[in-house]
Order: structure tokens, then C-alpha cells, then sequence
């Protein structure tokens, strides 16, 4: 079991000593370049797939909007809101001839 793992090692220790060759090095850098790529289409996908979602959201604020516009509002059921006065501003009144 021991014997086993120095194999191991020495076999990685082995292969750290190598010099990497020009093979390596295109082989790591395709490997690069292709992971890049794929991730930069995973990124576009997600990307479209939001923009898709977004745009049915906004059709539907649209919408929404279209018909607020379009329905108007009513008066019917709704108090009326009354201001109260200041003492000031009852003077005022008093003073114009406006009661």
C-alpha cells in the first residue's frame, strides 16, 4: 500500500517535471478558449431568456396602463374630503366678504 502511493507520487512529481510542450500548451489553451466560449453562450441564453421575461412584463404593464387609461375613474361612492380651515385663513374669509 505504501509502495503503492510513492508510485503515485513519483508519478506526479514525474509529470510536474515536464517541461510543458507546445502540444500542452495549444491543448490548454483550446480547452481555455472552448470553456470561454461555452460560458459565453450560457451567459447570452440566460441574457435572451431575461429580456424575454421582461418584455411579456412590460406588454403587461402596458396593458394594464391602456385599460387605467381607458376606464377613467368614478366619483360615485367616494366622500368628499373637506379642509379644515385655519383661524387665519377664516379671517381671511371674513375680512374679503367671501362668507
Amino acid at each position: 500500500m505504501v509502495d503503492e502511493k510513492k508510485d503515485v507520487s513519483q508519478k506526479d512529481e514525474a509529470k510536474e517535471a515536464q517541461p510543458e510542450t507546445k502540444e500542452t500548451v495549444e491543448k490548454t489553451e483550446e480547452t481555455t478558449t472552448t470553456s470561454e466560449l461555452d460560458r459565453a453562450d450560457q451567459i447570452a441564453e440566460r441574457q435572451k431568456r431575461e429580456n424575454d421575461r421582461r418584455e411579456k412584463i412590460l406588454e403587461r404593464e402596458e396593458s394594464l396602463e391602456a385599460r387605467r387609461a381607458i376606464g377613467g375613474t368614478t366619483e360615485a361612492g367616494k366622500t368628499e374630503e373637506t379642509k379644515e380651515e385655519t383661524p387665519g385663513e377664516y379671517a381671511k374669509k371674513v375680512m374679503e366678504n367671501d362668507i
